[in-house]
């Protein structure tokens, strides 16, 4: 079952891509967080999953901000030129500041429990770090996000749970970009980090160019593993 949710903040309304799961009982929620191509079937796709597995999962227009609605593929280079210009317009600390707006909005939901995690793949997974830093979440995933060596200082507001996805061959993230991250996350208490050896960016990206089945089954076991543990 999916539905629009309607998300207001100071500066505007946003809308947001609902999937619940069967069961009618009360149940955490994920936030599901974009890549650069919007919420499209890719993003839609991953909610209904996580509903599937029993969670209410969200996913929020984060481009609103430069045009509502964007629904692309990485299918096309047209496609691929307008995500990077979507990419580099887009305002990462508004964009987490949408994400409490979102958290907070599915905290009341029907049907919601309290309990909110956060998943976020390619820039959703450097918002995905930020969220778990800089608001309430109760757990976050991160996938191969980019831009995180900028950002490990952050690590030290961190006071819950957080799994990370590396990949090491991530062509947006380049080996010294990875040792810094690594340096400065693996020994943090509150973080899990997985890397996976031969892989790509967007290797659990399904249909897409780097997409590697084993690894993103492991990947999405580990996620499902752990949001359990986390948010019961």
């Amino acid at each position: 079952m999916s539905e629009t949710l309607t998300i207001t903040t100071p500066d505007g309304a946003f809308s947001a891509y609902v999937a619940r799961p069967p069961a009618s009982a009360a149940a955490p929620a994920i936030v599901v967080i974009q890549e650069i191509f919007g919420v499209n079937k890719v993003m839609r796709d991953i909610c209904d999953g996580l509903a599937a597995q029993g969670y209410v999962a969200v996913c929020p227009d984060l481009f609103w901000r430069i045009e509502p609605g964007i629904d692309i593929t990485d299918q096309s280079e047209a496609e691929w030129k307008r995500a990077f210009e979507l990419f580099n317009a887009f305002d990462v600390d508004a964009g987490v500041s949408d994400i409490a707006a979102t958290i907070a909005a599915v905290r009341q939901l029907p049907g919601v429990n309290g309990k909110v995690g956060a998943v976020g793949y390619c820039l959703g997974g450097l918002l995905a770090f930020l969220t778990a830093t800089r608001t309430d979440v109760d757990a976050s995933v991160s996938y191969y996000g980019v831009g995180l060596e900028q950002r490990v200082g952050e690590a030290e507001k961190l006071n819950k749970p957080l799994l990370m996805h590396i990949a090491e061959k991530d062509q947006f993230v380049p080996p010294e970009a990875r040792q810094v991250i690594l340096n400065a996350l693996k020994d943090h208490p509150q973080i899990e980090l997985h890397t996976y050896a031969d892989r790509d960016h967007a290797f659990a990206r399904e249909g897409g160019a780097h997409y590697d089945a084993a690894d993103a089954a492991k990947a999405n076991g580990r996620t499902l593993a752990f949001f359990q543990k986390a948010l019961g």
